[in-house]
C-alpha cells in the first residue's frame, strides 16, 4: 500500500509539473505573440504617420505649382491684352490672339504633364511606407505557417 501511495504521489507530481510547464509555455507564447502584435501595431502607426507626412508634402508641392502656374498664366494674359490693345489692324489682332492661344495651350499642356509627374511621385512616396508594412505583415503571417 505504501508503494502504491508513492507511485500515486510520483504520478501526481509528474502530472502537476507537466501541467505547470505547459501553462508556463502557454503564457510565454501568449506574451511573445502580444509583444509581436504590439510591435507590428507600432510600426503600422509609424507607417501611417510617414504616409500622411508624404501626402501633405505632395499636396503642398502641387499647391505651390498650381499657384505659380496661375500667376504666370495671369501675367501672360495681361501682357497679351496690352499687346492686343496696341494692334494696328484686325489681321494683327487675329495673329496676336492666335499666337497667345497657341503659347497658352502649350504652357497648359506642359504644366499638366509636370503636375502629373509631381502627383505620381507624391502617390509613390505616400504609399511606400504602407506597402512596406503590408509586405512585412504578410511575411510575418506566412512565417507562422
Amino acid at each position: 500500500m505504501v508503494e502504491a501511495a508513492e507511485t500515486l504521489k510520483t504520478t501526481v507530481e509528474k502530472m502537476s509539473a507537466a501541467g505547470n510547464q505547459a501553462y508556463k509555455d502557454s503564457v510565454e507564447k501568449t506574451l511573445t505573440a502580444l509583444n509581436e502584435v504590439s510591435a507590428l501595431s507600432k510600426s503600422n502607426v509609424e507607417a501611417v504617420v510617414e504616409s500622411m507626412t508624404a501626402a501633405t508634402k505632395g499636396a503642398e508641392t502641387v499647391g505651390a505649382q498650381a499657384m505659380a502656374y496661375s500667376k504666370k498664366s495671369w501675367d501672360d494674359a495681361v501682357a497679351a491684352a496690352k499687346t492686343l490693345s496696341g494692334a494696328k489692324s484686325v489681321q494683327e489682332v487675329i495673329e496676336l490672339q492666335s499666337k497667345y492661344a497657341k503659347s497658352s495651350m502649350e504652357a497648359y499642356v506642359s504644366e499638366m504633364n509636370q503636375m502629373a509627374e509631381t502627383l505620381s511621385a507624391s502617390f509613390k512616396d505616400t504609399f511606400k511606407p504602407i506597402n512596406a508594412r503590408v509586405t512585412a505583415t504578410v511575411e510575418k503571417f506566412q512565417s507562422y505557417r
